[in-house]
C-alpha cells in the first residue's frame, strides 16, 4: 500500500493542532488572511506560524513550491515580494533555494493538521524554522 500511496499522492496524516496551543493562537490572529489564501490556492498549504505573521509553503517543498508571506494583515506571494523589492530572477531563485533548505532543516519538526477556511493545512510550529525564515527574508529584502 505504501508504494501505491507514493505514486497516487496519498498525503501523510498529522494529528490535529492542539486547541489552546501557542501555534493555534498565532493562527487565530491571522485567520482572515489564511482563509483568503485557502480560498485562492488549490495546492497543499504548510503554515509556519510566527509572531503576528506566518510563512506558507505552497505545493510540495522542498522541490516544487511557492511561498506566501502573511504580514501586516495582508498576503504577499513570492511574485509580489519580488516585485515590491525589485528582486532579479537570480535573486528569486536564490531565495527559493534558501527557503527550500530551511524547510529541509526542519524535516524532523513535528507537524500538525488544522482546517482553515474549509481547507486542511499542515502546521509546522517550529521556532527554528520560523527564525531561519526570518533571517532569509531579512537578508534578501534589506
Amino acid at each position: 500500500m505504501g508504494l501505491l500511496d507514493k505514486f497516487f499522492g496519498s498525503k501523510p496524516k498529522y494529528p490535529p493542532l492542539p486547541a489552546g496551543s501557542d501555534a493555534m493562537g498565532k493562527l487565530d490572529e491571522l485567520k482572515a488572511p489564511l482563509e483568503e489564501l485557502a480560498h485562492k490556492v488549490s495546492d497543499h498549504l504548510q503554515v509556519v506560524p510566527a509572531e503576528h505573521e506566518a510563512f506558507v509553503f505552497l505545493g510540495r517543498p522542498p522541490e516544487s513550491f511557492g511561498l506566501a508571506w502573511i504580514h501586516d494583515g495582508k498576503v504577499a506571494s513570492l511574485k509580489d515580494i519580488a516585485k515590491e523589492h525589485h528582486l532579479s530572477q537570480v535573486e528569486v531563485g536564490e531565495l527559493v533555494a534558501r527557503l527550500g533548505q530551511a524547510y529541509q532543516h526542519a524535516s524532523e519538526s513535528p507537524r500538525y493538521s488544522a482546517e482553515i477556511g474549509g481547507k486542511q493545512m499542515v502546521v509546522i510550529p517550529s521556532s527554528g524554522l520560523e527564525q531561519e525564515m526570518h533571517q532569509i527574508m531579512s537578508k534578501t529584502l534589506h
